[in-house]
């Protein structure tokens, strides 16, 4: 199976009628479709929503709003370099927390111990590979009963829930990334959502430069109408992305690789990646390769994250948009 954005060519009509209507109505930012994808963004994970120009500038304004950007804030090692960069790019400190074996997610137990040693203010909790991470109930109490703000890494979880719960409500925020390769994609994007209510209305304010008071000094981090009338699109498709990978998942991989993520009672994975724990002759690499305390060449030990970057393939699971 080759590699294929998840977009349905059933959508092209629809896309190009609402691009049609950008180009004849003049209006290539702040118009209608900006606004209607937030909604319908909204609707689907539960909590106000907002979409913006790029994950690390929604990550970077996250901080901001915060206060975190001379503070500590822990995130786990196996990541994208995106996570601990935009929080240096903020001013904040990070340090690295491990992951587990079983779902690549960040080590409730070592979490622990990091609190205690680093004292931080914030903790990123990132949901690799399309589910959630198996510790979040209890990486939420233990951040509540610390007075520590939790964000959510959202990035590769389009359409994970559990029990109903979409990922990003559960900790203060969530980001969605919408780049070219995942479930669901704008080109370039990213969707904010929050629990944490003012949060939502920095951030429409933060990414127009504060306007129209610059009571909040901002800088431009909007999502084009083309990107949006894309999003609107692709947010109606999802529920159908996500239930064909998983239908194929189970009547073509799930009997072949009995080494894989078991996903606990009541999950859904967006299946971002089908991630096996065995030699492939064929896959699509790694979720990552190498841990970021390696590329920052920061000296920890962090067992369980130097195994899960050698130890695990992704078998190929793209969207075809057609029956199985």
């Amino acid at each position: 199976m080759r590699f294929k954005i998840g977009f349905d060519p059933k959508d092209k009509k629809k896309l190009h009628k609402y691009w049609n209507e950008i180009l004849d109505k003049q209006l290539w930012s702040d118009g209608r479709f900006w606004p209607l994808f937030n909604e319908k963004w909204k609707n689907y994970v539960g909590v106000r929503s907002i979409a913006l120009s790029n994950w690390s500038d929604a990550m970077r304004l996250v901080m901001k709003y915060f206060l975190l950007c001379d503070k500590t804030v822990l995130v786990p090692s196996n990541t994208f370099m995106a996570t601990p960069l935009s929080v240096m790019a903020a001013g904040g400190r990070v340090e690295f927390v491990d992951c587990n074996k079983d779902d690549l997610c960040m080590s409730y137990y070592d979490l622990v111990k990091k609190i205690d040693m680093f004292k931080p203010a914030a903790v990123v909790v990132v949901h690799i590979g399309g589910h959630i991470a198996f510790e979040i109930e209890a990486i939420v109490e233990l951040c509540d009963q610390k007075g520590i703000v939790l964000i959510e890494d959202c990035a590769q979880a389009h359409g994970a829930d559990w029990y109903g719960k979409k990922a990003g409500t559960w900790g203060d925020c969530g980001i969605y990334s919408f780049y070219a390769t995942k479930t669901i994609s704008t080109g370039e994007g990213a969707m904010l959502v929050a629990n944490e209510y003012g949060l939502v209305d920095f951030a429409q304010k933060y990414s127009d430069y504060g306007k129209p008071d610059y009571a909040i000094h901002g800088q431009n981090a909007r999502m084009s109408e083309f990107n949006a009338a894309i999003g609107v699109v692709e947010t109606d498709r999802l529920d159908d992305i996500v239930k064909w990978k998983n239908a194929y998942a189970r009547k073509y991989l799930d009997k072949k690789f009995s080494r894989r993520i078991l996903l606990p009672s009541g999950m859904t994975s967006g299946l971002y990646k089908y991630i096996v724990f065995e030699q492939l002759k064929e896959s699509t690499g790694r979720v990552y390769s190498d841990p970021c305390h390696h590329y920052l060449k920061r000296d920890y030990e962090l067992p369980n994250t130097d195994w899960v970057a050698k130890n695990h393939l992704c078998v190929p699971l793209f969207y075809q948009g057609a029956k199985l």
